[in-house]
């Protein structure tokens, strides 16, 4: 909570400072820039609140918890930052087509680079966050603030080229980095649409679970390994073959032990694990999974 309200914070800073710079130079680098931040507080204060939703514990309502809210805040973001981009396009191609004088343009240089300073505070901050939580919200979020500060020495830039008399740049830039947004925004929509449809997780994650597993000397087999993400926490079930023979406390024991060791890998995991005797295994039907040569012959 406290990553979204420095956030909030520091985008309303940042628009009053781009309002008045705007105002007084009527560039179309800085409009970008005060768009942007406009972008940044919605996007905010709709990650205020969805965390605030998204932080709550599994309830009777919802037993896999609710972190899927942040990847549909995320996507709501997108979509937003998608149209407004789109729309400030448009604006710029205008603005090339009608040139206009641009004033002060060293007024408007001084308050991107104070806009660029606090970007880089709240960024450095938000990324501790995200390292901590994981959270989907608080890195798109980031993302955001993370393409402002390529956006602003851009703009800075284009102010620059305009005090030796190059007046086009100002636009120019202006078009450069409104499509550099409408960029972020497709990739922080195609991240929120993959969690919400239930997307494996990477391929090496998944090989390094399965291996975990397999270290253990009980375990004869894998299979059935799935996976999804669903926000803050990661879904994990997987398919354990055992002796026959086994008791049925020590193929507990043995299922505790390996939980005990994914969590200590990925903290945020739930686990479900179904066990099943070798022999009843069909390798006609059932996909095993393939250890990678790091985990062959390894034992507890």
């Amino acid at each position: 909570m406290t990553a979204s309200i420095a956030s909030i914070t520091t985008a309303v800073v940042l628009i009053l400072i781009k309002i008045f710079a705007w105002i007084e130079t009527d560039s179309a680098g800085v409009l970008v820039s005060l768009i942007d931040s406009s972008i940044d507080v919605l996007s905010s204060v709709i990650n205020f609140i969805v965390l605030r939703f998204a932080l709550a514990p599994a309830d009777d309502d919802h037993r896999f918890g609710h972190g899927k809210a942040e990847a549909i805040a995320s996507l709501g973001q997108a979509a937003f930052i998608f149209g407004s981009a789109g729309f400030f396009i448009l604006h710029t191609f205008e603005r090339m087509l009608h040139p206009q004088a641009i004033n002060r343009p060293e007024l408007g240089i001084g308050v991107i680079i104070v806009s660029l300073f606090l970007t880089i505070s709240l960024v450095a901050f938000q990324k501790y966050v995200v390292r901590k939580t994981g959270s989907q919200a608080i890195e798109g979020d980031s993302l955001h603030y993370s393409s402002d500060l390529i956006m602003n020495i851009a703009v800075i830039a284009g102010l620059i080229a305009v005090t030796q008399g190059i007046n086009e740049a100002d636009s120019i830039i202006a078009l450069i980095v409104g499509i550099y947004i409408i960029y972020s925004a497709f990739r922080l929509g195609e991240k929120a649409i993959h969690s919400l449809l239930d997307r494996e997780l990477d391929p090496e994650t998944q090989q390094e679970i399965g291996n975990i597993a397999l270290t253990h000397k009980e375990v004869m087999g894998v299979h059935d390994l799935r996976t999804r993400d669903g926000g803050k926490v990661i879904f994990i079930q997987m398919h354990l073959e055992m002796a026959d023979k086994i008791p049925l406390i020590d193929a507990h024991n043995v299922c505790d032990s390996i939980e005990d060791k994914i969590l200590q890998k990925f903290p945020n995991a739930d686990i479900i694990i179904h066990l099943d005797p070798v022999s009843a295994i069909n390798e006609d039907i059932i996909v095993p999974f393939e250890p990678s040569v790091e985990s062959s012959g390894t034992s507890s």
